[in-house]
């Protein structure tokens, strides 16, 4: 009879995936969140290099300002906020008159 032999496998170490800038970013901001909460309630903050850059209650000046200063990088813009973030998905309803199939 024949055996087949198997041989053993290779086993390739490979190097940590690194997440993008944009989701280490938004890791720093909740690693940053419990202590901005007492010196940033209600403002927007941008993170750039895990660090907090700059901060406004306008969110769209607040992008505009630090883009103007480092470029157009990836960073995270969040509200120093504890109430859990709303996500609206937008959908249509469709009309039926009553008596339709």
């Amino acid at each position: 009879m024949n055996e087949a032999t198997i041989p053993p496998t290779l086993a390739i170490p490979l190097p940590p995936i690194e997440p993008p800038k944009g989701e280490r970013e938004y890791q720093a901001f909740l690693r940053l969140l419990p202590g901005l909460l007492a010196t940033h309630r209600g403002k927007y903050v941008a993170v750039h290099d895990g660090q907090v850059v700059d901060s406004d209650t306008d969110e769209v000046g607040l992008i505009l300002r630090v883009q103007a200063r480092i470029g157009y990088v990836p960073l995270y813009v969040g509200l120093v906020t504890d109430q859990p973030l709303v996500i609206r998905i937008p959908h249509y309803r469709e009309y039926r008159p009553q008596g339709s199939p």
